[in-house]
């Protein structure tokens, strides 16, 4: 499978370049030679380059298939082709084409890091301490990648150099052997890496990331084949590094993490980064090149069939929607149970759509959904639906001059949308390349991560003390008290849940069941879509056919995960 060219074309098509500005800029690099990478320009290139590859999983359709599909919280809309990743059936094999990317794309990012590392010694006329730096950041990303490498398929191919030339001996290594070289990359990247909360050079990885990332390494492995009895213990300093020594802060409103417009702020660890440039934000055939498409496109895929009701049309503020992934009915009645306390149901959940759409009758319309009245009549603005998350009765229904849309009526098109990717800034209502930066790492997922630790580690009162934080910010206002759990209260199966709460739809819930050995159980007790086919073998994806069909000696070289 590495048939891949010469590493100096590696940066060709496009590059995340770093103006004399504050943030990343794109620049488009071409017509260059192999020697390129040996250049302090040409490294500073390959290094972004390698950052580009982060755009191949966060913020799009397969990151959202592989960690959102198939768990307790997420089951499939009415649209979309890959509803068999969330139903667990055959259709669901090797020939995948999501994984196929993720895998094709993954490993070019970490080509590209182990070029730029291999060519480093050969590049003169760069500080020592940026050339230290910039070898920190792509052991950083090559150990992210192999970090999400080693989760969803076990033991891969390691990689540790520079292909030069196409080759087709590989090999998968061992479990120990991946996550060994994941520490060992970290643990180097962490002393050169910056100490700061947030680069001078927005969206380059900090000291703080790597730590973040290196405790959940910790914390992953310790439920993996290649666990050791020092891992939780591993994880717990440099989870309270994070937390207490570079100045994050949760902001005081959980609503304001994910409010549009507000995405660098005190809370974020590390970001990718998305552009509103159409040179690099374009539209194209993700078989290509996946890495350069889309944007940031997490605003189609949870949201409900506003767009066709009553009063309503598209539009840029409400989204385009996929219908793609809807919430469990354990999710809805049972994660965000409390909604007079915990406001995050509220702050991620859209529960009004205001009409937009007077059409041709004058305002009048015949309802679709809620036959609690026969018609109802919107001025531009007035609320068109109410989704009230209960199940509001119908005279009470018939009593509201909107359609109110309740739990007995969801459907595969009509459910609670989440709104945390909406993404009002995109150029018109049928872009879906958008531009928002999506937060890989904040700092309410750290203390969760602490917890969890402090949970294993038998530390109950430190435990319930890291998740109170969480859920004191959480908390509407006047209600922190009441927010509060108590050292009894303090299980796996709440911390289970508290993550669903607050980290919904961010790209973790797949890798959470599987780190807790409770993906299969959890599916059959919690999605009534997948439970029927999800079997034990579907902790791992399967390895792309591709990759088998390329390795030479095939399937006895490379062989497939079982049960593909």
């Amino acid at each position: 499978m590495k048939s891949w060219i010469r590493s100096g074309a590696l940066a060709l098509t496009l590059s995340l370049g770093f103006s004399c500005q504050d943030l990343l800029q794109e620049d488009v690099i071409s017509q260059i030679g192999n020697d390129y990478l040996n250049t302090p320009k040409g490294l500073e290139d390959g290094v972004n380059a390698a950052y580009m590859s982060m755009r191949a999983w966060y913020g799009t359709e397969r990151g959202h298939s592989l960690t959102e599909f198939g768990t307790d919280i997420y089951t499939n809309g009415a649209d979309g082709s890959w509803k068999f990743m969330n139903t667990y059936t055959t259709d669901f094999d090797t020939q995948n084409g999501l994984v196929r990317e993720v895998w094709d794309e993954f490993y070019r990012g970490i080509n590209t890091c182990n070029a730029v590392i291999d060519r480093s010694v050969n590049v003169t006329g760069i500080n020592e301490a940026t050339l230290k730096q910039r070898i920190a950041e792509v052991k950083f990303i090559r150990a992210h990648h192999y970090f999400l490498l080693v989760q969803l398929f076990g033991s891969v191919d390691l990689q540790l150099s520079e292909t030069l030339i196409p080759t087709k001996e590989v090999s998968r290594a061992p479990v120990s052997e991946v996550y060994s070289s994941i520490i060992a990359d970290l643990e180097e990247a962490i002393p050169d890496l910056e100490a700061l909360k947030a680069s001078n050079q927005y969206g380059r990885v900090t000291r703080p990331a790597a730590q973040h990332l290196l405790a959940k390494v910790y914390m992953t492995k310790a439920t993996s084949e290649a666990a050791a009895s020092d891992d939780y213990a591993k994880a717990e300093p440099l989870l309270k590094s994070v937390i207490n020594d570079y100045g994050y802060t949760l902001l005081p409103d959980f609503a304001q993490v994910f409010q549009f417009g507000n995405e660098r702020n005190d809370e974020v660890i590390w970001a990718i980064q998305y552009t509103r440039d159409p040179l690099t934000n374009q539209q194209g055939n993700p078989a290509n090149n996946p890495a350069l498409n889309n944007g940031n496109n997490s605003h189609l895929y949870f949201l409900m069939e506003y767009d066709t009701q009553p009063g309503m049309r598209r539009d840029t503020q409400n989204g385009r929607p996929f219908k793609r992934f809807r919430m469990t009915s354990y999710a809805i009645n049972t994660v965000f149970e409390d909604r007079v306390n915990d406001s995050r149901y509220k702050a991620s959940i859209k529960d009004t759509y205001y009409s937009n759409n007077l059409g041709t009758n004058n305002g009048t319309f015949n309802t679709s959904f809620d036959l609690s009245k026969p018609t109802v009549t919107f001025e531009l603005g007035d609320t068109a639906i109410y989704i009230p998350g209960y199940e509001m009765s119908q005279e009470e229904r018939a009593k509201r001059p909107y359609q109110v849309l309740v739990p007995s009526r969801y459907d595969e098109r009509l459910f609670p949308a989440l709104s945390k990717h909406l993404d009002p800034g995109r150029a018109d209502l049928t872009q879906e390349q958008g531009g928002r930066d999506f937060p890989a790492m904040r700092l309410g997922e750290t203390y969760l991560l602490l917890a969890e630790v402090q949970l294993k580690l038998g530390k109950l009162d430190e435990a319930t003390a890291s998740v109170n934080v969480i859920r004191r910010r959480a908390a509407f206002s006047g209600k922190a008290d009441e927010m509060e759990i108590t050292p009894a209260q303090m299980t796996m199966d709440f911390l289970m849940e508290e993550r669903a709460r607050e980290l919904i739809g961010e790209q973790f819930r797949w890798l959470d069941l599987k780190r807790w050995g409770v993906l299969v159980e959890r599916v059959k007790l919690y999605n009534p879509q997948g439970a029927p086919n999800i079997k034990d073998y579907h902790v791992l994806r399967p390895i792309p056919q591709n990759q088998i069909d390329r390795t030479q000696g095939g399937a006895s070289a490379f062989p497939q995960n079982p049960g593909y």
